[in-house]
């Protein structure tokens, strides 16, 4: 059962396969490849597009994308994860009870929760957004314009009942199929092709040989790359296909993607032994010449998870520790521009704690500088800083509300 906050659709009442909820709202599906809000959105998403949540110690704000002033904030929990829903108008944020839906267009910390153990990962994709729970392995699908249209309780949804409890992540593509990850709490192996029957899913193929498998992301032509610590695991045209990094351990965790370029980039470890978060090498995977090469960065450019993005012209924006976005050629690796931003900074004692992120929006990339406080907006097309806020909170992390694709 669907309902707000003190009545959660719960997931230990999941039962493996589809599950299908009641409906509470909304027919129109999402649109694959728009940057617009989902189709059938009201008109309060398009008012919401391109909002910015940011999160902080014990809350959340939402600022104008534009002005960068803040609309309003609400209490949370001490640390908490953001991630766009994909409808132009609302973000997931992840908290100790669940996935909780802020409403960017009103805006309101809503009280309807998808109930998670440990709330991991969300997808959104071909008209589909899609949930994870690590702490029970259910994958939890929502069709992405029904979430633009909710209206005091949460959308139907389908759902998938993993082996075992696993830190992963589901996608639904273009034709119904689930790919999902397989592993349990001590390892992670590979992931899954399932399609969907009348009360159940059946799976078809397996890509295994990708131990620790983490992250996901869709370059061109619906060609899907997890990360793993021997390199990455593709999905394509109805099989999976390994890349072997060239060091024994070459681990992959995040896939900065974009749907109009067959080149993924990834962030790149070759040292399991290494401490802290900062990396310096990149893995670029060429998904219709089956090709993956590594990279090392020139010069003293370090970046953490959260300072890789993909923005105007397919390139790929590095967020250094020297403060600069790198522009770089992800056919090649060539850095072609540099343009200053922010402080120099340090690395992360922890990946949880605040530390210079970057987002993208079009030609507009959102950089956070926790140091000063302060959120910058950057014209990608030109370098300049065209905004900056500071804000009376420590900025960690950050999202947008941008439509679903």
């Amino acid at each position: 059962m669907l309902h707000p906050r003190n009545s959660r659709l719960a997931a230990t009442a999941v039962l493996a396969g589809i599950v299908l909820m009641a409906s509470a709202c909304g027919t129109a599906s999402g649109t694959a490849g728009s940057t617009a809000p989902a189709s059938g959105a009201s008109s309060t998403a398009t008012d919401a597009h391109g909002r910015i949540a940011v999160s902080f110690e014990g809350g959340v704000s939402v600022l104008d994308g534009t002005t960068l002033e803040v609309v309003k904030t609400f209490d949370s929990e001490e640390f908490t994860r953001l991630n766009a829903a994909g409808d132009g108008r609302h973000v997931f944020v992840t908290t100790s009870e669940g996935f909780q839906l802020l409403d960017m267009a009103e805006p309101k910390l809503t009280d309807l929760v998808v109930d998670a153990a440990a709330p991991g990962h969300v997808v959104w994709h071909a008209g589909n957004t899609v949930l994870f729970d690590d702490g029970t392995g259910t994958t939890t699908i929502f069709k992405t314009a029904d979430l633009a249209n909710i209206s005091g309780a949460l959308p139907g949804t389908r759902t998938h009942a993993a082996d075992a409890a696993h830190h992963g992540v589901s996608i639904v593509l273009e034709d119904g199929t689930l790919l999902s990850t397989v592993g349990d709490e001590t390892s992670r192996s590979g992931a899954i092709a399932l399609e969907a029957h009348e009360d159940h899913w059946h799976s078809f193929t397996e890509g295994r040989d990708c131990p620790g498998i983490h992250g996901e992301g869709t370059a061109a032509n619906e060609a899907v790359v997890f990360g793993c610590e021997n390199g990455a695991l593709m999905y394509h045209h109805g099989r999976f296909h390994k890349f072997t990094a060239p060091d024994k351990y070459g681990r992959m965790g995040n896939a900065f993607v974009s749907e109009t370029s067959p080149i993924v980039v990834g962030d790149y470890k070759n040292d399991p032994d290494a401490e802290g978060y900062l990396l310096n090498s990149v893995a670029l995977i060429d998904t219709e010449q089956h090709s993956y090469n590594v990279v090392e960065l020139a010069g003293s450019i370090r970046y953490t998870f959260r300072g890789v993005a993909r923005g105007p012209e397919d390139l790929a924006y590095i967020l250094s520790t020297n403060g600069s976005i790198h522009v770089m050629d992800p056919h090649d690796g060539k850095i072609v521009s540099e343009f200053p931003v922010i402080a120099g900074w340090e690395g992360p004692a922890e990946w949880q704690d605040a530390h210079p992120a970057i987002t993208v929006n079009g030609n507009t990339a959102y950089v956070t500088e926790p140091a000063a406080n302060t959120i910058h907006a950057v014209d990608l097309t030109t370098g300049k800083v065209t905004a900056s806020k500071k804000m009376d909170v420590v900025p960690n992390e950050i999202a947008i509300t941008v439509g679903a694709h």
